[in-house]
């Protein structure tokens, strides 16, 4: 974020002070350090059993897909309640995290348009990235994808959780904590950027590079708003649609 000095040095000694005091309170943490450690460990811990079995849904048995989708959406929203804990020590609600309010039927159709846009950009964005690197979706991805009506209809309540308990982790959450660690706002965007790119261990380091960048657009858009509606729309549409797209291509 840019600063105009040369207007500051301009200010009363009393206005500068404030402005300075106003820059400070933008990168306070929303909790505890130790409570950040503990999030990460978790979020990092079930990334790397992820890469170790192989993905998050195991695909097969009697019941196929269905209780790998509802362990994630448990894990996620549980990962939200302790983030929802540790803010409230600091006297946080959530609807701060979240940021942003829909007064009027506009105010949604606008944000859709920054979501729509969010998911344009980062298609561009990603399938160049993704063309230099060659990356292809590995069986682990393939593996998440639903094929049965329930599955369906159960990937489609994870892609709706996934927008809402990610961004609010990562973009509402993580991304403030970073900032307050670096004094940056975008020491905050870069780091939960890759944090969100480590936390898909499962699809394989190429794939985890681009999420980190995807990741990163989501902080920007985050930042800019200074809402998480806009990126939670984005996530939600973009895992919803694009498994369902997925789903006939990748078979």
């Amino acid at each position: 974020m840019a600063y105009i000095v040369e207007a500051k040095m301009n200010l009363p000694l009393a206005t500068a002070s404030t402005a300075a005091n106003s820059g400070e309170s933008a990168h306070r943490a929303v909790a505890p350090a130790w409570h950040t450690v503990v999030v990460l460990i978790v979020l990092f811990g079930s990334s790397v059993a992820g890469a170790l079995f192989g993905g998050l849904t195991p695909g097969s048995g009697h019941y196929g897909r269905a209780p790998g989708y509802l362990l994630i959406i448990f894990f996620e929203w549980l990962t939200v309640a302790f983030i929802w804990w540790g803010v409230g020590r600091r006297g946080i609600s959530m609807s701060e995290l979240v940021g942003g309010s829909w007064p009027r039927p506009m105010a949604v159709l606008r944000d859709l348009g920054f979501a729509i846009g969010l998911m344009m950009s980062g298609a561009l964005v990603l399938n160049g990235l993704g063309h230099l690197l060659k990356v292809a979706p590995n069986q682990a991805v393939k593996n998440l994808l639903p094929v049965t009506p329930t599955e369906i209809a159960l990937y489609l309540l994870l892609s709706l959780t996934a927008g809402f308990c990610e961004e609010l982790i990562f973009r509402g959450y993580l991304q403030r904590q970073f900032a307050a660690l670096t004094q940056a706002t975008t020491g905050g965007i870069i780091l939960q950027g890759i944090a969100f790119g480590l936390g898909h261990g499962y699809q394989g380091w190429k794939m985890m590079l681009l999420i980190s960048v995807f990741g990163a657009m989501f902080g920007v858009l985050a930042q800019w708003r200074h809402s998480l509606r806009p990126g939670m729309l984005a996530h939600a549409l973009q895992d919803g649609i694009g498994g369902l797209v997925a789903r006939h291509f990748m078979r």
